[in-house]
């Protein structure tokens, strides 16, 4: 038998450098020739993105596990303009517990040289340096421990493994009230109900919004139910008053929904299993039996309890009498498309206010930076924004306006609606009744969430961890309008014929699972629509001949890959399976001489 190490395509990984420096390090600055002997994983991750949020945590046991031999480091690559700022990725770095070296990379220096082209992206490079994998999307955490474990086995053989501490340094802790708050509520009692996010706790504060009355969960991650000092939440963010004595808590990265009685402090759940929804996985069906993903709001609307599912980017429902859950609106698929809840797209939906009247259920949907609302009928509309790729700030007329990954949103008496501009640190406000955007305050830092109190307006400023009470100004503050492009340069591509490869090879130990028909998914479309002439829709093969309009002279291919494998043991009859999945917006500028093929990595290194 061939005990050999295995033959695997190695290119020589370039260097990391990032304007920004690094964090989470002591203060030191690293290359990659001082992280030689060690297995180094970098995550190319932007901190508005739910997947890349996804990664963080299914890479926390491999981190654990692999402490003296895997150094992992994040690499920021910024989607939208304050995701550059070097303040706001420190700040992302605390707020999500990231627990090792993060290099700040404002101009997307290091993401071009490994040619990355989705967030998130992992690369394994081996302890001599070299590029030994890459992987888009998530699901690939088994495989990469699967890949780390060989490699330790291997370069251990050839005495090029170096054990030891590794380069984190964890950063002061500070002393305030609340840490990177989420939403709040106004309880019957007058007090506030916060979502303290980064120390997985709500927090309950006197009328006047600093003093601590109680809090309920021990702090530590976790899930479990119990009394206020015991039960534990992950990450939890929106909050609803289900009824007078109690509120329902989306505790995001436990992937459920909570209750809490407010008179006892006791905890339980009401819906998800603590895992995450997976393609194919039930939409539907009894509340405690079906996995969710990411919830990260929620509101009562026509007697049921809407949920913002950022995860999937869809609005599902809870209803308290049959303790059941079903997807009401979106289909999975990323951007911005209106209509019935069936056919709409959303974006990581973030916010969920309902309309004075009751007649609207409005929604901040954070990465197409648009308000949204669902009519009594379950069809959807937008207000305000056009698609993943513009935003910035901009009043004025709503069809022009322009917000920056909106998370919060909030039903004003006069039927209008506030919205927590957050990237822009703003609170801007819509009039359905004109059709006008304007400005209602700046200066907050990060706003997520707001409430209104009487004449008054509390603000979750939640990168400055307190709310802040504004007076609601007659007049709307007025700024000079910016707007604003995604970063990323686009891909040149010859007009006609276009040669989509989404690469996928299974892990070491895996085939493809085609025991119920074929394990791969691909569906492909385009903004604008015209950008396709052939090729758009779903299909199986992994590969596919795209025809580009050469009328259009440039647009966004959406495509989205999954993949499923499993253990490739004929003894086991239950196999491990696993499924891989991403989703891309591929900028392109069609020009003659561009190219005619358009490579994907989902897993695995592309040969040609």
């Amino acid at each position: 038998m061939n005990h050999s190490a295995p033959r695997r395509v190695r290119v020589r990984a370039p260097e990391l450098i990032g304007k920004g420096g690094w964090l989470n390090t002591g203060g030191e600055q690293y290359t990659l020739a001082d992280l030689r002997g060690r297995i180094v994983i970098l995550d190319f991750w932007t901190f508005c993105c739910i997947n890349c949020l996804h990664v963080l945590d299914e890479l926390r046991e491999l981190e654990e596990k692999h402490r003296d031999t895997v150094v992992i480091i994040g690499v920021h690559s910024p989607k939208f303009v304050h995701e550059a700022e070097h303040q706001a990725v420190v700040d992302a770095v605390e707020r999500y517990g990231v627990e090792h070296p993060v290099l700040d990379d404002p101009e997307l220096a290091t993401w071009k040289q490994y040619a990355v082209r989705a967030w998130p992206t992992l690369v394994v490079i081996d302890p001599e340096g070299y590029v030994v994998a890459q992987h888009a999307g998530e699901g690939h955490a088994h495989a990469i421990a699967r890949l780390v474990a060989e490699l330790e086995e291997e370069h251990a053989a050839k005495g090029t493994l170096r054990r030891g501490d590794g380069p984190y340094v964890a950063p002061e802790p500070s002393p305030t009230s609340l840490r990177f708050p989420g939403k709040a509520l106004l309880l019957p009692s007058g007090t506030f109900l916060v979502s303290d996010t980064t120390r997985h706790q709500l927090v309950e504060l006197a009328a006047d919004g600093e003093t601590v009355v109680r809090r309920i969960g021990s702090g530590a991650r976790g899930f479990a139910d119990g009394p206020a000092d015991a039960a534990a939440f992950s990450e939890p963010q929106g909050l609803a008053l289900l009824d007078e004595g109690a509120v329902v808590v989306a505790d995001t990265v436990n992937h459920a929904l909570r209750r809490l009685d407010l008179a006892t402090g006791e905890v339980t759940t009401l819906a998800g299993t603590g895992r995450q929804w997976w393609q194919g996985s039930p939409t539907s069906g009894p509340a405690r039996d079906v996995d969710l993903s990411s919830p990260w709001d929620v509101a009562v609307f026509g007697g049921r309890v809407w949920i913002a599912m950022a995860g999937v980017h869809q609005l599902w429902t809870y209803d308290p009498e049959s303790a059941s859950v079903e997807v009401a609106a979106g289909t999975t698929n990323e951007g911005l498309v209106d209509g019935p809840g069936a056919e709409a797209w959303f974006a990581q939906p973030s916010g969920l206010a309902v309309s004075t009247d009751g007649e609207r259920l409005w929604l901040a949907d954070s990465e197409t930076s648009a308000l949204r609302w669902v009519d009594r009928d379950g069809a959807v509309h937008t207000a305000v924004g056009t698609g993943l790729f513009d935003f910035g700030h901009r009043d004025g007329a709503a069809e022009q306006a322009l917000l920056q990954h909106p998370l919060g949103v909030t039903a004003l008496p006069d039927g209008s609606v506030a919205v927590s501009d957050t990237y822009n640190h703003a609170l801007r406000r819509y009039d359905p009744a004109t059709g006008e955007v304007s400005t209602l305050a700046t200066d907050l830092r990060e706003p997520s969430d707001a409430v209104l109190v009487g004449e008054d307006i509390v603000v979750v400023e939640s990168a400055r961890h307190r709310l802040t009470r504004l007076r609601l100004p007659e007049e709307a503050v007025q700024v000079a309008s910016v707007a604003h492009r995604t970063q990323r340069a686009a891909t040149e591509v010859a007009p006609g014929g276009l040669r989509l490869d989404v690469i996928f090879q299974a892990p070491a130990g895996q085939k493809l699972d085609t025991r119920y028909g074929p394990s791969t998914r691909l569906l492909v479309s385009s903004t604008p629509p015209e950008l396709l002439l052939k090729g758009e829709g779903a299909d199986t093969d992994l590969s596919r001949e795209l025809e580009l309009n050469p009328a259009v002279s440039e647009g966004v291919l959406h495509v989205s890959a999954m993949a499923a494998s499993c253990d490739d043991d004929p003894a086991n009859e239950y196999p491990a399976c696993h499924v891989h999945q991403q989703d891309w917006g591929v900028p392109v500028r069609l020009t003659q001489g561009g190219a005619d093929r358009l490579p994907l990595v989902l897993a695995g290194m592309d040969a040609e």
